[in-house]
């Protein structure tokens, strides 16, 4: 009888016990947790704060395109060329105007930026045709968008994703990839000795 009597007195006091050790743990948790606090802790301000301060740069849609499709472009085209583009006109004995002309059947203006003719200076003699075509007097001459000395596919690609009412004419793979991901930006460029354009259905008079 005396062992089942401490048994009961045993298996009463058990809960009490229980409760008064999670208020103690509970307490010790909430000191650590004051020691710790993001208020207190250097690191954890500076850490919220920089990344409070980090702004996102969300790129602006323009106001022509209506999803893929660019409403800025309209005759006439004015159309960007690069080095190769010239350079391969010469060689396939196209006529840079009339050859845009016949594939988009409107009047289109060859436009050389400045980064371009200082690539086709560095090129030396090879190139010479191709500069003298550059500086053809139909041919629109536009300042580089990037600073002076950067490389010409850059400063295109620059170009082109600031102002959307522009035809990139190029023979580049690499400049035609980059190109793919800019919305609303048609690329010309030749094929079996003809000018022909892509992202540009309207374009009747280019080869399919």
């Amino acid at each position: 009888e005396d062992a089942q009597a401490g048994t009961r007195v045993r298996l009463c006091l058990f809960p009490r016990a229980m409760g008064r050790a999670k208020k103690l743990r509970a307490h010790k948790v909430a000191a650590v947790k004051k020691i710790i606090a993001p208020t207190r802790d250097k690191r954890l301000v500076a850490k919220k704060a920089a990344t409070e301060a980090k702004v996102q740069n969300v790129e602006q849609v323009p106001a022509s395109m209506f999803f893929a499709h660019n409403a800025a472009l309209g005759p006439p085209f004015h159309v960007i060329v690069d080095t190769n583009f010239l350079n391969f006109s010469i060689k396939n004995k196209i006529d840079v105007v009339k050859g845009m002309m016949d594939c988009l059947l409107a009047k289109c203006i060859p436009v050389v930026l400045e980064s371009v003719v200082a690539e086709l200076e560095k090129l030396g003699s090879r190139y010479r045709v191709a500069l003298k075509l550059a500086k053809d007097p139909r041919f629109l001459r536009m300042p580089s968008y990037l600073p002076r000395g950067t490389y010409a596919d850059d400063d295109i690609v620059e170009h082109v994703r600031v102002h959307r009412c522009f035809v990139v004419a190029t023979c580049d793979k690499d400049l035609r990839r980059r190109l793919r991901k800019i919305p609303g930006v048609p690329i010309m460029f030749i094929q079996s000795r003809r000018y022909t354009i892509e992202r540009m259905p309207e374009a009747f008079g280019a080869p399919r």
